[in-house]
């Protein structure tokens, strides 16, 4: 099989399709659910291509990455609070604090490498979540509810589930395009060459670090971005979006769909959330489950998902 006619292109365009015609799917079907499963997918999918942009292509491993979530959606929830509901005021708060959060964690962490670098990230989010936790006028541990989603002046009705739904879909897809042009931009040749070889980097002339800052903050601002959409699709946000288990599902979802690819965050997103979706139903120890699974694809499937689905092509080219 060749030219662009592969197993990994045609699942890419079924996937693509999929996520489009999803809602018409929802009014044949009635299946009201499927749309709530989904819009919830499509903005973990986004949350994990903002984290592939920094672990999979620039091998920053980043264990604090849903703070920029929890951040992103206590900007929205903080001022629905107070009665600000333009989402006009509401999501560039959001991407804003959430990149000045990156800037700072970036430029501390970044200075170090390996298991430093992993838990001074590590550090910073938890200290995002106890600082939230002790904010007793929004909510504090139990969180806080969101009476009315985000208003744009009546050009979007994101209380129309569907509507909510295209805007998280053309958000994820608007992110997944701008990480294919940094990475084949001079930016990101540098900062995958960074990834392979720091030294050899530097020694040519290359600044690094200010490279793998701008990297950091970019991808910090997308998972604000991706914290609006969660505090808008639950109307609820709390400190437990930005708790270390919600950044290691990131990371999870990362690895099992393909570090350094396009589509493989969303290939990992679906992938983990329709499983637990399956196994809760079943039982309620379904992750005694889902960890054995979860090991198999990734023993077997170098690479992930991604990286399955271009052996297959592989194999299909040869034969």
């Amino acid at each position: 099989m060749s030219g662009w006619l592969t197993p990994r292109n045609i699942v890419v365009v079924i996937l693509i399709a999929g996520l489009t015609l999803l809602p018409a799917y929802v009014v044949l079907t009635g299946d009201r659910f499927a749309l709530t499963l989904f819009t919830r997918i499509v903005i973990l999918s986004l949350a994990a291509v903002s984290l592939n942009l920094i672990l999979g292509y620039g091998g920053m491993m980043s264990f604090g990455h849903a703070a920029y979530l929890g951040i992103g959606g206590y900007a929205v929830g903080i001022l629905a609070a107070e009665g600000v509901y333009s989402g006009f005021v509401q999501w560039p708060l959001a991407l804003v604090a959430s990149a000045l959060f990156a800037l700072v964690v970036g430029a501390l962490s970044l200075r170090t490498r390996g298991v430093y670098f992993i838990m001074i990230t590590l550090a910073f989010a938890q200290m995002a979540y106890y600082v939230f936790s002790g904010l007793a006028r929004y909510g504090g541990d139990d969180g806080q509810t969101i009476d009315k989603r985000s208003q744009f002046a009546g050009l979007l009705n994101l209380e129309n589930k569907v509507v909510f739904y295209y805007v998280c879909l053309v958000l994820l897809f608007a992110c997944i395009y701008l990480v294919w042009r940094l990475v084949n931009s001079r930016f990101g040749l540098v900062i995958q060459g960074a990834r392979s070889n720091e030294a050899r980097m530097r020694a040519i002339g290359f600044p690094t670090y200010r490279y793998k800052l701008v990297c950091f903050v970019i991808a910090g601002t997308m998972g604000g971005l991706a914290g609006a959409l969660v505090a808008n699709n639950t109307d609820f946000v709390s400190p437990a979006m930005m708790f270390w288990t919600r950044s290691g599902d990131l990371i999870v979802m990362v690895v099992l769909g393909g570090m350094g690819t396009l589509f493989g965050p969303v290939f990992g997103a679906i992938f983990l959330l329709v499983l637990e979706e399956v196994l809760s139903g079943f039982t309620e120890y379904w992750q005694i489950i889902l960890g054995p699974l979860l090991v198999l694809v990734v023993l077997f499937a170098r690479g992930g998902i991604d990286g399955l689905l271009r052996s297959l092509s592989r194999e299909k080219s040869h034969g």
